[in-house]
């Protein structure tokens, strides 16, 4: 099985509507790991680490996002190397304060 990870950047009406719990929890479920914040220019990030087709689907999912959010775009980032890191001790993934 193949493992990636991958960083995103989810724009749209994308704080305010639960898009953070609601991608922890599909993470979760999908058996993905990684991390999702919001940040101040009203984006979500999220990094996702796992096999390969759980990530495509994780990512797949976030371009609709939970019932109130309207997703206009879902940009690729560098991984950064420190960006696993930042899953907190003891979780599989981590909703982290915004930046």
């Amino acid at each position: 099985m193949h493992e990636v990870v991958r960083q995103v950047v989810i724009r749209g009406r994308v704080q305010g509507v639960g898009f953070r719990y609601w991608t922890m929890r599909e993470a979760i479920r999908l058996g993905v790991g990684g991390w999702v914040r919001n940040r101040r220019d009203g984006s979500v990030e999220a990094l996702f680490a796992g096999p390969a087709e759980a990530v495509a689907e994780i990512t797949a999912r976030c371009r609709s996002g939970p019932e109130f959010a309207r997703v206009d775009d879902i940009e690729d980032q560098p991984v950064t190397a420190n960006a696993l890191k930042m899953i907190r001790p003891g979780e599989r993934f981590s909703q982290l304060p915004t930046v």
